[in-house]
């Protein structure tokens, strides 16, 4: 049934003019489901314009009726029953659709409802939209990622001297995706599937012999395929190990093994074995982000086990080298480490240090090019706040671009 207070205003042709260019409102009738469905017709004066070169055209070939949705009226659905017509044009001799300023050929939703998904896609999840509009969420999906690929799809690394690599949990089962960013605008350049030296090849690929000349420093964890596929296309980079990764290993590969152990000798002295084997937190995190209670717990159990307090204060130690002035001075710092680490008598902690031997040229750089990962450790908190609000991603290249708009960069 017609709407009585809307109907009156509906058929006044300026209506249809602001809203939908060229056309005008014939009628409105309410469906049963409350929605509102208008039904539109052409404005007397409308210039027909070919969809294919968009030049006036008057020939028309066939017409036929769609039904549309436009954005929501307060709390009613609208609908819109439009006549498409297909034109035939004397200038490109096409038979194509009308050209329409507020339709694309093909749709079903207009511009101002687009315009509306795509802003809400950019505060709320596609669920929570797909119910707020109506749509289904394959539609949404569909929106945003044609937005996404518009602003965010083209690769674009001009200017580029730093980067930082790291690699983030993709799905479970081991499976993992690279992410590469800007070291000075901070700004994710690529984001590829995978963390082989294969997987991270297309980056450079896009990046150009012109570009990899330009790449001064890249930070990255120890993996040894960066490494590889950094030095193979950009000779003139340094490589930087990144402090956060070394002290996260150190704390798996030996302050973990060690306290492990001495819970192990304690089996006959149940109380102080629990005190050892809860205290994997009080070890792991960093001083400055106890609290004083915590602060004391740590300060006694260093001062009743030599081991532990050893092996704490090796972890302590090895951040001085990542903030040495010089590279000389980093060297210094590493032999007294290295010497202290060799001389404790604790295997896991020896075992380690020759292991860190081998990356030491990558160490010392960070005296040159003071970089790290830590700004990716946000882009991976950041990253798992988008899956948990998309409740998982099955379409990795559209997820990929949503890590991109979230790291759009600092302007120059």
């Amino acid at each position: 049934k017609p709407i009585p207070f809307l109907f009156p205003v509906m058929r006044d042709a300026m209506l249809g003019v602001v809203f939908w260019e060229g056309h005008v409102v014939d009628s409105s009738q309410e469906q049963g489901d409350g929605s509102l469905l208008l039904s539109l017709s052409e404005a007397p004066s409308h210039h027909r314009r070919c969809g294919r070169c968009g030049s006036d055209s008057v020939l028309l070939h066939e017409r036929r009726r769609r039904r549309v949705r436009d954005r929501d009226w307060f709390d009613r659905r609208v609908w819109l029953d439009v006549p498409i017509r297909r034109l035939d044009c004397y200038q490109c001799g096409a038979r194509a659709a009308e050209r329409l300023s507020w339709l694309d050929t093909g749709e079903r939703i207009t511009h101002r409802l687009r315009a509306w998904v795509e802003a809400l896609v950019q505060i709320l999840p596609i669920a929570h939209v797909a119910q707020l509009t109506g749509l289904h969420w394959h539609t949404i999906k569909r929106i945003d990622h044609r937005r996404l690929q518009a602003r965010h799809g083209a690769f674009d690394a001009q200017g580029v001297r730093r980067l930082v690599m790291d690699e983030f949990a993709l799905h479970k089962g081991h499976r993992y995706a690279t992410v590469i960013m800007d070291a000075e605008r901070l700004r994710v350049l690529w984001v590829g599937e995978g963390n082989s030296r294969e997987a991270i090849r297309p980056f450079f690929e896009l990046l150009g012999e012109e570009g990899c000349r330009h790449i001064e420093a890249v930070a990255m964890d120890m993996n040894t395929a960066f490494d590889l596929e950094v030095r193979a296309h950009c000779p003139k980079a340094e490589v930087v190990y990144d402090l956060f990764h070394v002290v996260a290993r150190f704390g798996r590969e030996v302050v973990d093994r060690v306290r492990v152990d001495q819970a192990n000798a304690l089996r006959s002295e149940p109380a102080q074995r629990q005190v050892i084997k809860r205290s994997r937190w009080l070890l792991l995190r960093n001083r400055d982000n106890l609290g004083d209670e915590q602060a004391v717990k740590l300060e006694e159990l260093l001062a009743a086990n030599a081991p532990l307090a050893t092996v704490y204060l090796l972890k302590t130690a090895i951040k001085e080298i990542w903030f040495a002035p010089t590279v000389r001075e980093g060297a210094r710092r590493w032999k007294d480490w290295y010497r202290f680490a060799m001389d404790s008598g604790i295997a896991p902690a020896i075992a380690f240090a020759k292991r860190l031997r081998k990356y030491l040229r990558g160490i010392l750089a960070s005296a040159i090019f003071p970089l790290n990962t830590s700004v990716l450790e946000g882009v991976n908190n950041r990253i798992k706040v988008i899956k948990r609000m998309a409740y998982g991603f099955r379409d990795s290249a559209y997820f990929f671009l949503k890590i991109k708009a979230a790291f759009p960069g600092k302007a120059r």
